[in-house]
């Protein structure tokens, strides 16, 4: 018993073998029947069966909407044998007029929402038929234009593809996942379909970027904007592949932002948690609200309202875009079943030639289906005359002769068809003006046979009659673009300083180097408690969303955010818990402002040259070197220039001489030693005996006040024409009682 259960030999195949077979046949069914379209149709097998089912139910257009649940019952049960789920959801996406952009199902009920596709009725409770554009694909289908197959059970026949009058396969698009490839194709428009399909026609030559004249983009089913390069969009129909970057649209009403168009397969929803998610985390300080007021009316209407109206909305539209769905950007990869049965990622130029030898050939294989109708008819015509001219002999072959058919035959020479046509034939129509009528028939059908001939013979009438059918079709059923095509520039994100409030603050520094951060520009410095044996040293009026740029002894240059700064309230915190200096080094000043703002930077051996405060950032705690400081030299506090085109420096030394001349004739430099501001002997600066003490920039209304001991000495630039001169020389010696400057201090 066991060995006539055993496998024979020639039944036995190695595992290897078998577990290759099955994977590829599996994969092969994946691919071929059940996610990548046709060329020829554009439709998916459960798509093309859902379709002809619903045609064979005769749910067309004009018809009554019938239960979903009767339709997809006739799917899986005579033709798809998956789970009625799984057909009702392909079902419904066909009839969504959002996620199709020309709906193939005209459905009645709930067959869910933009805001949540998936939220669709049971198929128990929706209705359905077929809508007008469906006979797009179905009209030619009892046409003899197709093949057809066995179902999977062998009882009934199916079409192995319908025949589209238009490229379906580029106007609804479709998305599908097989073994090893996958396809993602953007739905388009009709009339641009269309016309590039006539184009390709006249010129079999043309080239992708060509088509492209009539083919602007993608079309999707929403009016959102399309800003993907033209350049881009070419070069996805030239290889077949790419993304495509759709952007909402949106306008400004009443101070407030209304969205008014999200990309395709966006929920407003979605947006809306998105962008309270920001707000709830302190990234949105911005934005005050959000409201949904989307209606009937108002399919998409997204309130956004602003803190207050002196907010940049475009900038916080484009953060909103880079961060948010409100851009999506959707991959492109033309993979579809060839004529040949193939799959194959084609160009914009392969797809429709391909697809125009798909319609040649299904309107040859219909006209030599109506000339084949035609000829039968006029055979049968031919036979029913004969025997209207023989009426009185046919009737008494009739009523006297055992078998009248093969009697006829013989007698007139008729065919079995003439013959059986003529027996079939009712009394009521063997009346005289019955001959009338067929002679009438005969001759249109005879010109209908003639023009029928004459088309099948000339390559040139059938690509003429291709073409009137595709412009019927475009005019018939076509509509305007959508998603209107914009270039816009690439959105950014906020960064973190730029979603700080911008509020006032007063960084203030002590000499022993501990740093705070004080609200307004209204601080007194001398007023705050310092540490014991500490006081004020510097301090530096902007903005909290500002960057505080410090310079220490050696020239290095350091950074810090200013909103990250302990409050001014307490005694605040040591600079080198955020920074590494170099061991001994002091801090000489403290800046902020715009990155763009010019400062002076100097040493008291006499050189110095301008920057900016872009040059002092830093990302390193151990910051970076800016300043270089000669042998002996000491680094002097930074100076904010304001003008420099009308901005004097005045340079100072410690034995009382001074010279003035432009700022404009010191180098702007990102780093280094710079110029000579005024002369100084080398040897002497060495030994402390010589050095500058000070170079400060002086504007027209500004005072310069000049200490020695307890004496002061107050200057305008009006008063300083003896001390002018070019730079880098040794200046004139101040009046008698200063000829020991200690420092300078510069008034407002």
């Amino acid at each position: 018993m066991t060995d006539l259960l055993a496998p024979s030999a020639d039944e036995r195949i190695p595992l290897k073998q078998f577990t290759e077979k099955a994977y590829l046949d599996y994969s092969m069914y994946v691919i071929l029947d059940r996610a990548l379209p046709h060329v020829g149709d554009g439709l998916k097998p459960v798509q093309r069966r859902i379709i002809y089912a619903m045609s064979e139910l005769g749910l067309k257009a004009s018809a009554k909407y019938k239960k979903s649940a009767r339709t997809v019952g006739d799917v899986i049960g005579k033709f798809h044998p998956h789970g009625d789920s799984a057909a009702y959801e392909a079902m419904v996406l066909m009839a969504q007029p959002f996620s199709f952009r020309y709906p193939l199902i005209d459905g009645q009920g709930n067959w869910g929402s933009q805001d949540d596709p998936k939220s669709f009725a049971a198929m128990r409770y929706t209705e359905a038929k077929l809508t007008p554009f469906s006979e797009v694909l179905l009209s030619e289908l009892a046409q003899g234009t197709v093949d057809w197959q066995p179902n999977f059970d062998g009882t009934i026949e199916e079409p192995r593809v319908l025949p589209a009058r238009v490229p379906t396969v580029l106007l609804n698009g479709t998305t599908g996942i097989a073994v090893g490839m996958a396809t993602d194709i953007p739905p388009h428009n009709l009339r641009e379909v269309v016309a590039a399909t006539v184009h390709l026609l006249e010129n079999p030559k043309a080239t992708p970027a060509e088509l492209c004249q009539f083919v602007l983009g993608p079309d999707m089913p929403t009016d959102a904007e399309i800003i993907t390069p033209r350049a881009e969009l070419v070069r996805i129909y030239e290889t077949g592949r790419g993304s495509v970057k759709m952007r909402a649209k949106w306008i400004k009403e009443e101070g407030d932002i209304v969205i008014t168009a999200l990309p395709h397969q966006v929920s407003g929803a979605k947006i809306l948690e998105q962008i309270a998610a920001q707000m709830q985390a302190k990234k949105l300080p911005m934005v005050a609200d959000l409201r949904d007021e989307s209606d009937h009316e108002n399919p998409t209407r997204l309130v956004i309202v602003p803190r207050s109206n002196r907010i940049d909305v475009d900038a916080l539209m484009n953060h909103l875009f880079a961060t948010t769905e409100l851009e999506r950007s959707y991959r492109v990869n033309i993979n579809l079943i060839g004529n040949d049965g193939k799959p194959g990622v084609k160009n914009l130029a392969e797809l429709l030639t391909e697809w125009l030898v798909f319609r040649m050939e299904t309107v040859r294989r219909r006209l030599q289906h109506r000339l084949d109708w035609v000829d039968r008819r006029l055979h049968l015509l031919d036979g029913m005359l004969i025997a209207y001219l023989n009426l009185d002999e046919v009737i008494h072959i009739i009523r006297t002769e055992d078998h009248p058919k093969e009697k006829l035959m013989a007698r007139f020479g008729l065919s079995e068809d003439q013959a059986n046509y003529i027996l079939d034939t009712r009394l009521r129509q063997l009346a005289r003006l019955e001959e009338m009528k067929i002679r009438g028939e005969q001759e249109e059908l005879a010109k209908e046979k003639a023009d029928l001939e004459a088309t099948l013979a000339s390559e040139r009438r059938m690509k003429t009659l291709v073409r009137k059918e595709l412009e019927a079709t475009a005019k018939e059923f076509g509509d305007d673009r959508r998603s209107p095509l914009v270039e816009r520039a690439e959105a950014q994100a906020f960064s973190e300083t730029e979603l700080l409030p911008s509020e006032p603050v007063t960084v203030v520094l002590s000499e022993k180097g501990w740093i705070r951060s004080a609200k307004g520009h209204d601080i007194d410095p001398h007023s705050l408690s310092y540490k014991a044996g500490d006081q004020f040293a510097f301090l530096a009026r902007g903005k909290s969303q500002q960057t505080v740029l410090l310079l220490d002894s050696t020239g290095r240059s350091y950074s810090i955010p200013a909103h990250s700064l302990p409050s001014a309230r307490g005694q605040g915190e040591p600079v080198t818990s955020r920074l590494n200096p170099p061991s001994g080094a002091t801090f000489m000043g403290v800046l902020m402002g715009e990155d763009s703002q010019p400062i002076l930077l100097a040493t008291d051996a006499g050189y110095g040259f301008v920057a900016t405060l872009g040059d002092m950032q830093s990302k390193n705690r151990s910051g970076k070197t800016l300043l270089t400081v000669p042998e002996g030299a000491r680094v002097l506090p930074p100076a904010i220039i304001q003008d420099v085109s009308t901005t004097q420096l005045v340079a100072v030394t410690n034995d009382g001489r001074m010279l003035v001349f432009p700022v404009t004739e010191l180098p702007v430099l990102a780093k280094g030693k710079g110029n000579k501001i005024i002369g100084i002997q080398t040897s002497r600066l060495e030994t402390r005996e010589e050095y500058m003490v000070a170079v400060v920039p002086l504007t027209e209304g500004q005072t310069v006040k000049i200490w020695c001991g307890k004496r002061s000495l107050q200057l305008r630039l009006k008063d300083m024409a003896h001390y002018m001169g070019e730079r880098g020389r040794r200046g004139h010696k101040l009046p008698q009682g200063f000829q020991r400057v200690d420092r300078i201090e510069l008034i407002d």
